[in-house]
């Protein structure tokens, strides 16, 4: 397959391609992520790509199955900040000890739940999901620095409202 004939065939596909991608992942920036790597794995198997009969459907299909990989991986990371499954430490022998360890659990992640969108993305998945810098970096986006600078201002806004 020529480029011409690839960017006549693939390319008029994406305005409808980005709003599928969209709704699914509802976030511009990674729609068209997805569909840039899309599009460079259908151009690396372009000679492959003579063969399919439709490919609008294919597309759909291709991107549809990125999507959902992304979001699949997203969850498996951070399981969108259950407390119940958060496991807790084996020290807990008492009714009221796991009690009050549960009522401070539910007050940090009040607190966190009031933190701007970035800190709580951040520190939810540092704390709860137990992501390192580099994965956090991953999932957000961000620059390490910028990582590091969330966090710790996150922990300082926390330590100063669980004192008071």
């Amino acid at each position: 397959m020529t480029g011409a004939a690839f960017k006549q065939v693939y390319f008029s596909l994406h305005p409808k391609l980005f709003r599928m991608a969209f709704t699914i992942l509802k976030n511009a920036e990674d729609a068209e992520d997805v569909l840039q790597n899309m599009y460079i794995k259908l151009w690396m198997a372009r000679e492959k790509l003579a063969t399919v009969q439709n490919p609008e459907a294919y597309c759909i299909t291709a991107l549809k199955n990125s999507c959902l990989d992304i979001l699949r991986s997203q969850r498996v990371l951070c399981n969108d900040n259950n407390i119940e499954g958060y496991d807790y430490p084996d020290q807990i022998t008492n009714a009221e000890t796991e009690i009050v360890y549960k009522e401070t659990i539910k007050r940090i992640k009040s607190i966190i739940h009031r933190l701007p969108a970035k800190q709580q993305r951040i520190i939810d998945l540092r704390v709860f999901c137990d992501c390192s810098s580099e994965e956090i970096e991953q999932i957000t986006g961000e620059s390490s620095e910028n990582v590091r600078v969330l966090l710790s201002r996150a922990r300082n806004t926390l330590r100063m409202k669980l004192k008071r």
